[in-house]
């Protein structure tokens, strides 16, 4: 039986996981939770298989909670479950370690493939995303430019477009505010822009926020 933990801050969600596989023949929920944080103390706890986890969390985002656990759990294979853009996310998250990235937007069915396909070893991906990081296109798209992010400068554009200050960047990816500003160079430079209304703009634009 595959334990999977079900990680996300809107209840319906967590519910509907349940329900899902209340009988399933394979797949068991052992647990549902409802911040990045509690996860560590769950995993310590409980056995787990596959952590299926939204990247918008409370308290810890779900990217850098991913980091954090497959420091000390190699083996421990994550889900990203999320409503953001997969064009934008999955390299991101897989460069983090996860083993999927599934959009909220899919059927049952897939959901229950890509927990088999992580559990067994593998790697899932939508096919068109999948199609899309195979297809050798020669023009500069703005999917490209935001493959070439690192994740943590994709975690670092998002808390700057929901409105976070440095400092507040800093604490929640436990980094200094230096180095949040090295960020932010970063960004300037590989998005081509020149100040922060401008960075923002691009990251909204790419339906970041």
């Amino acid at each position: 039986m595959i334990k999977v933990l079900v990680v996300d801050n809107h209840p319906i969600i967590r519910k509907g996981f349940e329900l899902l596989f209340e009988s399933h023949p394979e797949i068991t929920v052992v647990g549902s939770i409802g911040s990045g944080i509690e996860i560590f103390e769950f995993i310590r706890r409980h056995s787990v298989d596959v952590i299926i986890s939204e990247i918008d969390l409370p308290e810890l985002n779900g990217i850098t909670a991913l980091r954090a656990i497959k420091k000390e759990h190699l083996d421990l294979k994550v889900i990203m479950f999320s409503y953001h853009p997969e064009e934008i996310y999955a390299i991101s998250v897989l460069k983090a370690g996860a083993s999927a990235y599934v959009s909220k937007t899919v059927e049952t069915d897939t959901i229950i493939e890509a927990i088999k396909k992580v559990y067994n070893g593998g790697i899932y991906l939508s096919d068109a995303m999948a199609k899309h990081l195979t297809f050798n296109d020669t023009k500069r798209s703005k999917s490209k430019m935001y493959k070439r992010l690192s994740t943590r400068e994709v975690e670092v554009l998002k808390l700057m477009s929901s409105g976070k200050k440095n400092k507040e960047i800093a604490i929640e990816l436990d980094i200094n505010e230096k180095t949040v500003s090295t960020y932010k160079a970063r960004l300037f430079k590989k998005l081509n822009v020149s100040n922060i209304v401008d960075l923002i703009h691009q990251a909204k634009h790419m339906e970041l926020t």
